[in-house]
């Protein structure tokens, strides 16, 4: 298996690069698309940075990336990088997959045929008691269940499909329980099943990792079913991210009376697939489940690296502000190449300078 163990060096390097403040997800992707391996990106961004007109971040220490692996080893888990054949294909095609993946449990879960089911934290005795039953009919088809161990819906998903097979994906660490109600789930399902987690260990989760956590769940899944939720709940977030990768949106109806459904009945008044049953959610993704797991589109697309003049520099920065611009309307306008233009917010992000947004939309620091 080409995980972490037997990567040594390149591990350790791909780690320092992960690590290193100012660089995200598509940052990570494109530096490695530009130059080829994480030992040359670290090099290159002293220079990078001092184009985009600041100070380099300061690159993790080889220390601090070997102390995580050998914490992830102690804690009997493993990283799956973005690139390696172990990396689940269906995350791999987001832009912003994650650089890194840490993984406890059976890992071969991840190439059953994987669905999503959310909803809401506070959600009714009936939405537990309809997700769990979902969830259970759903693993006698050999579909994994893929959820966040949150309260209410989350939980009553991994219960019901923990005999037959369910992925969790959580905020925080590998070794964190969040939260402390599900410690013991949590345990279990790292031993039984698949516990997944993007932050280092130790990290205790905070508001800014959920959303991150939800585009992992909506990523790893041909669909994702929403069995409750109210207006503007994470669980919608979910939804939303599944919809922008072109994966199904399912929705299950209730009482237009309980605010716990406005989310739901929402997401069917614009197009969701009404669900009642696990037939239902089959009849959906059948028709997509071997197309996109046997041949995933890959996510990340960059253009040829090419070098920016000053004249493009000032065209870019001219166009951008405190307001977040798609980076097709900055191709648009600034009539540079694609590749000039991502080469410019690579030097101004690694300089401090730039934020990226959802949605492919970068903005001014």
């Amino acid at each position: 298996m080409a995980d972490a163990e037997g990567l040594g060096g390149d591990a350790v390097a791909r780690l320092r690069l992960i690590r290193t403040p100012r660089i995200g997800p598509v940052t990570y992707a494109h530096l490695l698309a530009r130059f080829g391996s994480p030992e040359a990106a670290i090099l290159a961004l002293p220079q990078l940075a001092a184009r985009g007109g600041g100070i380099p971040p300061a690159v993790a220490a080889p220390a601090v990336a070997e102390r995580e692996l050998a914490s992830v080893r102690r804690l009997g888990a493993r990283h799956f990088f973005k690139g390696d054949p172990t990396y689940p294909p269906l995350l791999a095609q987001l832009d912003d997959a994650p650089p890194a993946l840490i993984l406890r449990g059976d890992a071969t879960l991840l190439s059953r045929t994987p669905i999503a089911m959310v909803g809401a934290r506070n959600a009714s005795a009936a939405a537990c008691r309809f997700a769990r039953q979902l969830a259970v009919e759903l693993g006698r088809e050999q579909v994994v269940v893929v959820s966040g161990l949150a309260r209410g819906v989350d939980t009553a998903a991994h219960v019901g499909a923990i005999e037959t097979g369910t992925i969790a994906v959580i905020a925080g660490g590998i070794d964190i329980s969040y939260p402390p109600e599900n410690a013991e789930l949590q345990e279990r399902i790292a031993r039984e099943c698949l516990l997944i987690a993007e932050q280092p260990p130790g990290t205790e989760p905070r508001a800014r990792h959920f959303p991150y956590r939800n585009r992992i769940i909506a990523g790893l899944a041909l669909g994702t079913v929403v069995v409750e939720a109210a207006p503007k709940s994470g669980s919608l977030i979910t939804a939303r991210l599944a919809a922008e990768l072109g994966r199904e949106v399912m929705a299950v109806p209730g009482s237009p009376l309980d605010p716990r459904a406005q989310g739901c009945n929402g997401l069917i008044r614009d197009g969701a697939t009404l669900i009642q049953s696990a037939a239902d959610v089959l009849e959906t993704i059948r028709p997509i489940d071997s197309r996109m797991v046997e041949s995933p589109r890959s996510g990340f697309r960059t253009a040829t690296p090419e070098d920016a003049s000053d004249s493009d520099r000032r065209a870019i920065v001219d166009l951008l502000g405190p307001v977040p611009v798609a980076i097709d309307e900055l191709i648009r306008q600034s009539q540079a190449s694609p590749a000039i233009v991502q080469t410019v917010l690579l030097e101004l992000e690694l300089a401090g300078r730039l934020e990226r947004h959802a949605g492919g939309r970068v903005a001014l620091s």
